[in-house]
Parts: structure tokens; sequence; C-alpha cells
């Protein structure tokens, strides 16, 4: 094992406990980010850009046919593949805890859909579920099994807030331990199935879940109830048939008593356990081998990395699996540097240059990251604020796409988080999509009274048919406060009189002279 301290970018406060990694073909995307998206980047989730032991940040985008994701913090969080044997994988995302603290029931997929030199796009799809739909929770595990030529999605323990009926004003954040129940979840159709197993009594969290096969393997895990680290090994098999599934459990010898320890995989049949904690106040040094074969568990203890004095004498520490035998962990920086509350960061690298040449590995594995907070009814993750730090030249010239927080505007008082009415109502931190169209910011709208000024559709409760007709059409839209003082100010058009020609005055005729003979003539006719 090699330890190795990576330097930060500056001016970042995203990364903080419970983020989580994902690992595409090599690249490790960052997601799970402190608060709510922002406009540099919309999707909350980042490319971790590693080179010369400095890590930078670069949003990442999202396909034109993907949904909403928010930034969910200890999600439960996993691989699925077509088969046990399949190159192409994607990533399944269940529960966690959205910036407001809510607690999510949604399952999402991602997968990479483009992959370019400098550029790559991520696919969100939102399943619906159905069934025995499980609660909305955090600190739990999800896994895929393989059997008979079928796979399914297992979930197992987790946190979620008291009932309604318990909670009072002082305790309404309370959270209790979930029931021990195993959930089947079929990922091509939503469908939910729970199972009660006896060999299951108490809640856990936080635990270390990794799958092989048709088996999943639970080790460790907090109980809120009991207060406790279980020191049991739970052995789930499941048996996909044509009918209904089959689910077994079997208590194993050689459990570790640990929770929220990081596992990652070094070759098709060994993962390394690394970090957690033996009690509340007391971290765990030591590492783990953990060896599956034949429908065996083997567990051993192995050489543990030099500790740095650092992570030896803080109080916590937290970190997630990068995938291929790499770890991210960080410790909170000490009280005297120059910036308040910044991290250190180090890659824990378990197994040596060689075999990180090796092919991605195929088993799955699902583990939260080292760190739970003692006591959760006060989660301890919301007290401790974290952030990125470093030295801000270490950006490249090339690397324009890199994500400041420095660019960021101060979306509370300008941009899209403005007060734009008297009876304005969107809030940047309970603000949730109202129109399709909306991603992560309120869709707004010009108003084109006097100089200017914009509105928030919602607020001028805009029809989504209306909204589209206004953008696309190139009309002037005037908001509800001004619309009625624009009638009344408005002159009407003036009218173009025709212009009709003059009329010629009439000529008199000229008398016409007659001769007297004439006369004579005319007259003695008219006397005949």
């Amino acid at each position: 094992m090699s330890l190795q301290m990576v330097s930060t970018v500056s001016n970042s406060s995203l990364l903080q406990p419970g983020f989580s990694l994902l690992n595409f073909d090599g690249h490790v995307f960052f997601f799970g980010q402190k608060g709510w998206p922002k406009r540099s980047c919309p999707t909350g989730v980042f490319l971790l850009d590693i080179k010369r032991n400095e890590l930078k940040m670069k949003p990442v985008m999202f396909s034109k046919d993907s949904c909403y994701l928010p930034p969910l913090r200890y999600p439960a969080l996993c691989t699925l593949r077509s088969d046990a044997r399949a190159d192409e994988y994607q990533y399944i995302i269940h529960g966690g805890k959205t910036p407001n603290n809510d607690l999510s029931d949604k399952i999402y997929f991602i997968n990479l859909v483009s992959k370019t030199s400098k550029k790559m796009m991520l696919q969100c799809i939102e399943k619906d579920l159905g069934g025995d739909v499980p609660e909305a929770r955090y600190g739990h595990t999800i896994n895929v099994v393989h059997s008979r030529g079928k796979s399914m999605s297992v979930l197992f323990g987790g946190r979620s807030y008291a009932p309604l009926a318990q909670r009072t004003t002082e305790t309404w954040n309370s959270v209790v331990d979930c029931l021990p129940s195993v959930f089947l979840i079929d990922s091509e159709f939503g469908c939910c199935t729970s199972y009660i197993l006896p060999e299951l009594q108490d809640g856990l969290s936080f635990h270390v879940s990794i799958a092989r096969g048709d088996t999943v393997y639970i080790l460790g895990g907090h109980s809120l109830q009991n207060n406790i680290r279980s020191p049991s090994l739970y052995k789930l098999k499941i048996d996909l048939p044509l009918g209904s599934p089959a689910v077994t459990c079997t208590i194993l010898p050689g459990g570790i008593s640990v929770s929220s320890a990081i596992v990652t995989q070094i070759s098709d049949t060994e993962f390394v356990l690394v970090g957690g904690y033996h009690s509340d106040n007391q971290k765990r040094l030591a590492c783990n081998t953990i060896v599956l074969e034949d429908s065996k568990i083997e567990i051993v203890e192995s050489v543990s990395p030099e500790w740095t004095p650092d992570i030896k004498h803080c109080r916590m520490w937290f970190g997630c699996d990068m995938g291929k035998g790499s770890v991210l962990l960080g410790i909170p920086g000490a009280s005297k540097q120059i910036i308040p509350d910044a991290n250190y960061f180090y890659i824990l690298r378990c197994k040596g240059a060689e075999e990180d040449k090796e092919e991605e590995l195929i088993t799955q594995i699902c583990s939260q990251t080292s760190s739970e907070d003692p006591g959760d009814s006060t989660p301890f993750e919301d007290s401790e604020e974290f952030c990125f730090s470093a030295e801000a030249n270490s950006f490249d010239a090339d690397d324009a796409d890199t994500y400041n927080e420095d660019d960021e505007e101060d979306e509370s008082e300008t941009g899209y988080w403005i007060t734009c009415c008297a009876g304005c109502n969107i809030d940047i931190n309970t603000w949730v999509p109202f129109y399709s169209t909306e991603l992560n910011k309120p869709a707004m709208i010009l108003c084109s009274s006097g100089a200017g000024h914009w509105v928030h559709a919602q607020c001028m409760d805009l029809s989504e048919t209306m909204l589209l007709r206004l953008s696309e059409a190139n009309v002037k839209y005037f908001c509800n406060k001004h619309v009625d003082l624009n009638k009344g100010l408005q002159t009407p058009q003036k009218v173009l009189c025709l212009k009709k020609p003059p009329m010629k005055p009439l000529r008199k005729k000229k008398a016409m002279k007659l001769s007297t003979s004439t006369k004579k003539s005319f007259l003695r006719r008219l006397f005949e």
C-alpha cells in the first residue's frame, strides 16, 4: 500500500463527508456536492482530474434526455451490468440526503454516453418504483446479484426520520434505524419486494456490503437503537427461479465491529477494507483483506500503510472508493492554518503499479464513505463544514473549464434567486423544478417595463404553454405589476387619414344666343 498527499483546487467547498465517486473507464466523477448546483456546473457532477499530485474539478454535462439529479449525500451506490462478465455497466444511485436535509426515495441510473479528449457527457434516468417501495433513507447499501441468467438489486439498511406521530419540535430531525428488511428491486421494471428474515433483528447503517454472483455479504454497521457496531457477518443468498425469488440469510463467524469503512477491489476475488470507526471517538487504522472464493469469505488482517501523524491524531476522517484499488481520503485541516476549515486529502493505493494496468474488475461492490457522524440525532456531517483548498496557481492555462467557485455569482441576491415581486416564493434552498423545461434553476422572463427587469415565470402564474409561446415569439411581455400600467400609458396608434382629392366646382354653362327668327319660330310652335 502507498499513501500520497494531493493538492486540491482553490476556493471550492463542495467536497464534504457523504460524497460519492463514480468510475467510468478509469475516469473518476465526483457526486454529492455541498449545497445546490450553480451555473458553472448545473448537474452537480464533476470530473476529478488528478495530475502531478494536483486534484482539479471539471464540470460534467448531462445529455438532453436526462432527468434532474439533486446532489445526494450518503446514498446507496453500485454498478449494474447486464451479466456478471459484461464490460459495459452503469451506476445505480438510491436514496440519500439533499442539501435541505430531505431524504430521497428515488432511484437513478447513470451511464457514460460520450467521451472526448476534453468533454464527457453522462446520462441520468430516473426509474419509477412500485410494490413494496423502500422508504426514503440514507446510509444504506445496494448491490446487484446474478442468478439463473437474471439479475436483481438488493437493498438493505439505512436511517430515516422518525414517523410524524413521534416527532416534536425539539426532535423534528431525529433519525431512527430503518427496519431490517431486505428489498429486491427489478432494475428493468422497478418492481420492489420486501423480505423479513429472522436472522436480521437490528437495523444497520453505514455498513459494508459486497456482492459476488448470487450472494451478498454484509459486514459491520452501526445500530442507533442499541448504539453498537455489529460484529456479525451476514450472508444473503438470492435465488431467482422462474417463480418467486427465494432469499435466505446465514450468520457467519469472523466479522469485524466497524462502521463507515471503505472497501476497494484489487483483484477478481480480493478486496481491501480501509478506515472506519471502532467507536464514536476511535478511528480504525487497521486494514483487512477480504477474499471471496467458491461461495466462501475469508477476512484476514493486512499490512496497513504508514499513516501520517495528521491522520493518526485527527478526530475523524472520510473518503470513498475511487475504483481499481484506490481510495480518496480526507481529514480536517489544522485550526492554525491560513485557510480555515480546509481539509487535507490523500490517495491510498492498495495495489502496485503493475496491477493498476489490469482490466476493470467485474465484481459488484458497495460501501458507505467513512464519515459517519456519531449520534446522528444531530447530524454530525451537517455541523462541520469542509472545503477544497490549495494554491490558485495550480491551474494550467489550458484548463479553462476547471471549476472555480470564485467564478460564481452570489445567486442569493442576483441571478435566478432574486425576489422578483412582492409575492415571490422562489428560494434557493427549497426550490424544486416546476416546468418540464427546468433543470436546476427557475425559468425567468423579461418584463419590458422601463429599463426592463426579470421575473420568475412561476410567480407570474404563467402556464407552460404560454411560457413556451412567449419564448419563441418576438413580442414584449409585461409582468403582473406593470401590465395594467402599460395599458394606461399606451397611446393609441395614429390612424392615417385618406387624402381625398378636392371636388372641382361646377362650371356654369353659357346661355345659347338665338336669332330673332329662331325665337319667333319656337314661340309659334309652343302656342300652336
